[in-house]
């Protein structure tokens, strides 16, 4: 494989797709700027990554053409059964030294995972983001965990904070409530909000959810990533900013992105919105009138996987 000694065989520990319909959100908020990340063409039909240990533990990131060789794999490693992963090397694209996730598992009878010694040669190794700072990687991370864990953090919003369509409270009154959407504060108890801004939410990081603190007044950045996410279903984004995949027989996970946010939501339900400029807060944004026909259409704009 290029890149690597090509009698050095790779020890597969994991495997990812990188197509316009699915691909590790921490490389960019879409597929264009995830293939940008690794020096690769973005062509409609994708690629597959290859994650493992050479014979000296060091890390690679074997890039393939073959997606269906992959993909097979990964579902068969997600219905627990074991599956063989041996791509062909004429299948091969390049090996990238590191790996851009951090992994838990390690190839076994080989030193302790590390980068390769490529003597200034290529690429920088990929590296996983900090998990101790917040930016743009950390944010998608974050937006792909409540996606996979969606009832763990649509149990921690009250709905009686949020505004009925007819603009009444559920809860407590609250000065201001508009009939456009909703908001919550998480701060101890029910709190006020407008419109389709939050008031606040709850934190991620570190793997898990934990209370946040409240922000103040309604958040300038939850109202641009909504007007982004409206504009998308106007004039259609980068393939990759929009992503649906099945939840239940009628519902979808969406999954958005757009420069300084991520959106989270279920097309029956609310939406959770990230920020680049908010470290680790999570603001929910109620569904109202104008929430679901947003979803409605931001998931028609998705290619489904079958």
């Amino acid at each position: 494989m290029a890149g690597a000694d090509a009698d050095d065989a790779l020890l597969v520990l994991t495997a990812m797709l990188l197509t316009p319909a699915r691909f590790p959100s921490v490389l960019g908020d879409d597929y264009v700027a995830a293939c940008a990340a690794l020096a690769l063409e973005p062509y409609e039909e994708g690629y597959g990554l290859v994650l493992g240990q050479d014979g000296e533990g060091a890390r690679w990131t074997v890039v393939v053409d073959d997606v269906s060789l992959v993909a097979v794999a990964i579902a068969a490693w997600d219905c627990g059964m074991a599956h063989d992963l041996s791509p062909d090397e004429r299948s091969v694209v390049c090996a990238l030294p590191g790996w851009p996730l951090a992994l838990t598992v390690a190839a076994p009878g080989v030193p302790a995972p590390h980068d390769p010694e490529t003597d200034g040669l290529g690429p920088a190794p990929l590296a996983p983001p900090d998990p101790e700072s917040w930016g743009p990687a950390q944010r998608r991370l974050g937006a792909d965990e409540i996606a996979e864990r969606w009832a763990l953090w649509r149990e921690q919003i009250d709905d009686a904070v949020f505004v009925r369509p007819d603009g009444e409270r559920r809860g407590e009154a609250a000065e201001g409530t508009g009939s456009d959407g909703a908001g919550s504060e998480n701060s101890g108890g029910p709190g006020s909000g407008s419109g389709d801004e939050p008031v606040s939410g709850s934190t991620v990081g570190g793997g898990g959810a934990e209370p946040g603190a409240p922000a103040a007044g309604h958040h300038p950045g939850v109202r641009r990533a909504l007007s982004e996410a409206v504009a998308y279903t106007r004039t259609p984004p980068p393939p990759g900013r929009i992503r649906s995949v099945f939840a239940s027989a009628a519902t979808r996970t969406l999954r958005v992105d757009g420069p300084g946010w991520s959106m989270v939501a279920r097309t029956d339900d609310i939406a959770l919105i990230l920020l680049d400029e908010e470290p680790g807060a999570v603001l929910p944004v109620g569904r109202g009138p104008a929430l679901p026909g947003l979803l409605e259409a931001l998931d028609a704009l998705a290619p489904h996987l079958v």
